[in-house]
């Protein structure tokens, strides 16, 4: 399930896609519900994140797929893939989520808030994260994806 060669442009715009989306939904309802942040706090952090979630989405979609590689020397099954998409999403998205709120302002109090409610909501977001992610690869048919559906 990888993409041939080192860089395919339907991999990027795959990944770049399903990263936008997803971080900008997921990152609200955890900044809102979660964290306490204001409606304008959090439109102003996942605008943000836009520019931000283009540039990381490719080189986070190539640290991902390590992991899966790594997992799957331990296991072929669903549950290590899963482990893996949990354990990538959270080492990567951490930080850069950390910045992106304390560059819009959210008090230290806030941004550990909603950092560690990303971290443990991750148990679940980085696995959705995973499969929404696939689901993007094969609707942009990214070589090694959709011939697999």
């Amino acid at each position: 399930m990888k993409a041939r060669g080192p860089f395919c442009i339907r991999h990027a715009a795959a990944d770049t896609f399903a990263m936008v989306v997803f971080c900008f939904v997921a990152g609200m309802i955890i900044e809102i519900f979660v964290s306490g942040m204001s409606f304008e706090q959090s439109l102003a952090s996942r605008t943000l994140s836009i520019p931000v979630n283009i540039a990381i989405a490719w080189p986070y979609g190539v640290f991902r797929d390590f992991f899966l590689r790594q997992g799957r020397r331990l296991s072929e099954g669903s549950v290590m893939k899963n482990i893996a998409d949990l354990v990538a999403y959270v080492l990567f998205q951490s930080p850069v989520y950390a910045a992106i709120l304390y560059t819009v302002g959210a008090s230290t109090d806030q941004i550990i808030t909603a950092v560690a409610s990303n971290a443990a909501i991750s148990c679940g977001m980085g696995v959705l994260y995973g499969h929404f992610l696939d689901l993007c690869r094969r609707w942009f048919r990214v070589p090694g994806y959709y011939q697999s559906v």
